[in-house]
């Protein structure tokens, strides 16, 4: 034995060890992410993953339609708690093997190897499991130096109290130190989870993904001169391109493929399997689109659906050099982060692959390098990460719908109401986005007597067509929202405001109430203005 107290009583059985090895693994677990960051490589990423495809559908259901974004925190923060399990009990299992031997220096050497053990077991990448093994290092070794240099009080109580309070505090420290870490390393490299497709300052592409690879011009400034022109002013809601851009995938920790690595496979029912790696788009004539997504899971009057312009190149000649010849006419999508979505050829036929967004490279939470959008549908089908089509012989169910949904269809037709403000002259003005998919919006009007009597209210000019690459171009944008806004003289007292839209094919949006599961939202939005309220 190398200690002069014998293990029994430096991790006495019970809370004592138990805290010691707890606090080991949460600095273990920000071990990890001080190596990575907020990255696939982070231990948290597989966990969570796997949660996300485990779950049943009536509790992700239930984490969409009442916890909102809570509901992927929670799941998150599930998958941390876990993980912290998973690292205290290697440690516990390392004080085990010392007890075993009566050597102090076992747990600081077990304790350390097995947490690298279960980290690279879930992530696959050695060499980065080495954070997680640091973390928890540090805490088993300044608790055993605090208990070596305090020996005057011999009780095992005292004892084991000083050193469960070192480990905590050393567990604080090296977790904060470990947050910092990560945080500033993912700064550096330009990488981010944040909600991308603002059109400010910023990098030309996260450099872990883009860096080995010549970008091309994603140039659109002209349509976000267009937007901006066109754009009402309406305090509480989006200006005709977004500045912040919903973000929305099933787990909360984006891929980072390489983009010099990444291809397209086109495979299944074809005549002939392909393959499109990135270089061969960015050669491809661009496309510039803007295109409105909506999440099929958002509230009625949610603020989940967004707008932004897209540079790319259409899928339809890319698959059709593969000459698909299944009879099912149906494709399942796959993405990096081991999504995948099944829905009609059709669909898929005027889709686009898009490597920009408001003229800089796709941002990593948005599919970085390479995206999927489809026209006119829920959001859950414009695959991000995309790395496989696959032609079906036979339908099959995506993600969502082994989850009780289904969204793979054309948009629902919504007018939303956002924003509420009085105009200088002592008016009330409402406003907000209407979208319809590719049907396009008409018209919207306004009620301010709950629906008895109604008014057109003034929609912004169309944006744009798209531009680059494209036969026969249209005037204006195919699939994008429209802001709306009406000012009125408001009555003495409370008043319901309700807001209808008209599609493109004069259908007026419908009146009945619908929650988002399983197929999308639909009703009209109403409010109850307080004239005295509103400033």
């Amino acid at each position: 034995m190398t200690g002069d107290t014998p293990l029994a009583e430096r991790y006495p059985p019970g809370v004592g060890t138990g805290a010691i090895a707890v606090a080991a693994g949460v600095a273990a677990l920000l071990g990890s992410f001080a190596a990575v960051g907020f990255a696939p490589g982070f231990v948290v990423a597989p966990v969570e993953s796997t949660l996300s495809r485990v779950m049943p559908g009536a509790v992700v259901t239930f984490a969409i339609t009442v916890l909102g974004d809570l509901g992927q925190q929670l799941n998150l923060a599930t998958a941390g708690a876990l993980v912290v399990a998973f690292y205290a009990q290697a440690v516990v299992l390392g004080v085990a093997l010392g007890r075993r031997f009566d050597e102090r220096l076992v747990p600081l050497v077990a304790g350390p190897a097995l947490v690298w053990a279960v980290t690279a077991a879930l992530t696959g990448r050695p060499v980065a499991s080495l954070g997680a093994a640091a973390g928890a290092g540090v805490v088993l070794l300044v608790t055993e130096l605090s208990a070596s240099r305090s020996r005057v009080d011999r009780r095992p109580t005292a004892d084991g109290r000083r050193r469960v309070l070192t480990a905590l505090g050393t567990a604080l420290g090296a977790s904060a130190l470990g947050y910092l870490i990560g945080r500033d390393g993912r700064a550096r490299s330009g990488g981010s989870d944040e909600d991308g497709g603002d059109t400010g300052d910023r990098p030309r592409g996260d450099p872990d993904i883009y860096g080995n690879v010549e970008v091309p011009s994603l140039d659109a400034s002209d349509q976000l001169a267009a937007a901006e022109e066109r754009t009402f002013d309406l305090d509480g809601t989006e200006p005709l391109v977004s500045e912040r851009f919903f973000n929305v995938s099933y787990s909360s920790i984006s891929p980072t493929p390489d983009a010099a690595e990444w291809s397209l496979s086109v495979t299944g029912e074809v005549d002939e399997e392909l393959s499109y790696d990135y270089d061969h788009l960015a050669d491809r004539e661009f496309q510039r689109r803007f295109v409105t997504l909506r999440c099929v899971g958002e509230a009625l009057n949610g603020k989940k659906m967004d707008n932004a312009v897209w540079s790319g190149v259409p899928i339809a000649s890319l698959i059709e050099d593969a000459k698909p010849n299944s009879d099912c006419e149906c494709v399942m999508v796959r993405a990096a982060d081991d999504y995948y979505e099944e829905f009609p050829l059709d669909a898929l036929e005027s889709g686009f692959l898009a490597l920009g967004m408001n003229g800089e490279p796709l941002p990593r939470s948005h599919g970085a390098p390479v995206r999927l959008l489809v026209p006119g549908h829920w959001g859950e089908i414009s695959v991000k990460w995309i790395t496989e089509i696959e032609f079906l012989d036979r339908e099959a169910d995506g993600y969502w719908e082994q989850k009780g949904w289904h969204g793979t269809g054309p948009v629902e037709t919504v007018a939303k109401l956002h924003a509420t403000t009085r105009t200088e002259d002592g008016r009330i003005a409402v406003g907000g986005h209407a979208y319809a998919g590719t049907r396009g919006i008409d018209r919207v009007e306004v009620s301010t007597d709950g629906g008895d009597t109604w008014a057109d209210a003034e929609l912004t000019e169309r944006l744009p067509g798209a531009t680059g690459a494209v036969e026969d171009p249209p005037e204006t944008a195919e699939d994008a929202w429209r802001q709306w806004r009406y000012a009125y003289d408001p009555p003495s007292g409370n008043h319901e405001v309700v807001v209808r839209a008209t599609d493109g094919t004069g259908a007026v949006q419908p009146s009945e109430e619908r929650d988002a599961y399983p197929s999308g939202a639909t009703g009209w939005v109403s409010e109850t203005v307080d004239p005295g309220s509103v400033g």
